[in-house]
């Protein structure tokens, strides 16, 4: 069976998420009142799920983007970061740093990106993820900011990918075996 012809089950609908990611945007809004905040989303997975959150941000923003991989085209972490294209602002010393990432799962991404991150010398650094998996944990992280806690399923949609094919799904959805 081809993986566009099997069964779905919506995890999150886009009115969830929308009211979630609203109400995200006011609590940075409010934490980063008096704040340089730099936004560093982690592609490719968490595109859409930043530019809906910088939207509700009322704050100025500077924007920055990296590239990591930790799946690969798999459903599990390889269990190693790898970082395809870091940020171009080289100086992190006038910013507070915000990650953004649309899943954390085993925690690899996130705790390995803020480490290294950090050592760069940032005024400060936080985590934002749309979707915890806690269960999955592996690495010594918790989310700062955090959309849903969701269970241990592979889910797709708004973002996240199978084989680099769902992320324009306006909604989040796990496949559901027959």
């Amino acid at each position: 069976m081809r993986v566009e012809d099997r069964r779905r089950e919506i995890v999150l609908t886009k009115e969830q998420i929308a009211d979630r990611v609203k109400a995200l945007g006011v609590e940075i809004t409010k934490d980063y009142a008096d704040k340089n905040l730099l936004v560093i989303s982690l592609l490719k997975g968490s595109f859409i799920f930043t530019a809906d959150l910088v939207r509700e941000v009322q704050v100025p923003v500077h924007i920055e983007f990296m590239i990591t991989s930790s799946y690969g085209h798999g459903e599990e972490s390889t269990g190693e970061l790898h970082i395809i294209k870091d940020v171009d602002v080289e100086d992190l010393s006038v910013y507070d740093v915000l990650i953004v990432d649309d899943i954390v799962d085993s925690g690899i991404t996130m705790y390995e990106t803020m480490k290294m991150l950090k050592g760069r010398g940032p005024k400060s650094i936080k985590s934002c993820t749309l979707l915890d998996k806690p269960s999955r944990r592996v690495a010594d992280i918790t989310p700062d900011y955090c959309g849903f806690s969701i269970e241990d399923k592979f889910i797709v949609g708004y973002g996240l990918n199978y084989k680099d094919h769902f992320r324009n799904i306006d909604h989040v959805f796990a496949f559901v075996e027959d």
